[in-house]
């Protein structure tokens, strides 16, 4: 008897009237927004203007959410065009199946395109977002758990996953695998987020780690998935991905480092570089300016130098000499 487990929902689709709301679909427009949200704090710290990151998202999400299914169906294409399957279930997305890949490859593609128009840096701008990116594929993996999908060998451990009886599963206890990845997004976010704060990552460096981050557990996670997959000489197709993906983004952090090190000082036409320590020494919104104001210490005479002409001159100005009382006196 099984004294704990996380249970499966019993159905991945709610039915509000006749509008279905799919829990997978629900998943990831959260983390899509999460994403542009912090994605635009973080672009306004570094200087940019507020709604840049949405804006250019509005180029990214359809572009990546084409490549993630694009490269799942690929790479999975039996389970669509397969005998006795159907085709027209690949365009189903909210049946699951996005492959991140797909989905960050061409959404950079939509990233580039939103930023050539704006003329910003797209490394400028992956690295604003790539914490949001990590935080996003930790809310889309619960879209798995929607789904009953994706999950790993059979466990016995107290979180171990409930999966009910239906196609192409058998019900029993299995390791969350969407459980293991959606922490480790969360922990590769909160990697980024601090090495950006304390190295002042900049040129798609953030964006970089993030990568080599997240592919460094995608590798542990993909080899206890026990669904259906490509194997190339005995590993999973996404392991092999994942390790060439990895060494990609060590070798483009490694060289940007010494090439362009430093972070950008602007980022944005139009927008002022925010120097640092500047926001600590700003005024209150609304405090006059004369009051918080800091009057000028006056300079020392050192030893042997002349006096200042200027100062001489406004001494002279405000105390009269007696010659020029004269001379007004000559005038009356």
């Amino acid at each position: 008897m099984d004294l704990a487990y996380i249970p499966s929902p019993s159905t991945g689709v709610i039915h509000l009237g006749p509008i279905p709301l799919r829990g997978y679909a629900f998943c990831i427009i959260i983390g899509v927004f999460v994403a542009v949200w912090l994605g635009n704090k973080r672009w306004i710290a570094r200087g940019g203007k507020p709604g840049t990151v949405a804006d250019i998202a509005v180029w990214a999400v359809p572009f990546g959410l084409v490549g993630g299914r694009l490269y799942h169906v690929i790479t999975d294409y039996q389970l669509y065009f397969g005998e006795g399957r159907d085709w027209v279930d690949a365009f189903k997305i909210w049946e699951g199946g996005l492959g991140i890949w797909g989905a960050i490859a061409l959404g950079a593609v939509g990233a580039w395109i939103g930023c050539r128009l704006r003329g910003i840096p797209l490394p400028a701008w992956a690295d604003a977002l790539a914490p949001g990116i990590a935080i996003a594929q930790a809310f889309g993996r619960w879209g798995n758990w929607f789904n009953q999908e994706l999950y790993g060998g059979p466990t016995d451990l107290p979180w171990a996953l409930k999966i009910s009886e239906g196609p192409n599963r058998v019900a029993g206890t299995y390791h969350p695998t969407f459980l293991y990845e959606s922490l480790w997004c969360l922990g590769v976010a909160a990697l980024v987020i601090w090495a950006d704060r304390r190295f002042k990552l900049g040129h798609g460096r953030a964006f970089a780690l993030y990568v080599a981050a997240y592919c460094s557990g995608r590798v542990w996670i993909e080899y206890m998935r026990t669904d259906e997959a490509h194997h190339v000489l005995g590993l999973r197709l996404n392991v092999w991905t994942a390790i060439v993906v990895f060494v990609l983004a060590v070798v483009y952090f490694v060289l940007s480092a010494k090439l362009r090190p430093g972070r950008e000082a602007v980022v944005e036409p139009g927008a002022e570089a925010v120097p640092a320590g500047a926001e600590d020494k700003a005024v209150p919104a609304g405090a006059d300016a004369k009051a918080v104001a800091v009057p000028a210490e006056p300079k020392e005479a050192k030893a042997g130098a002349e006096p200042d002409a200027g100062a001489a001159a406004e001494a002279g100005a405000k105390k009269p000499t007696s010659l020029t009382k004269a001379a007004e006196a000559d005038k009356s």
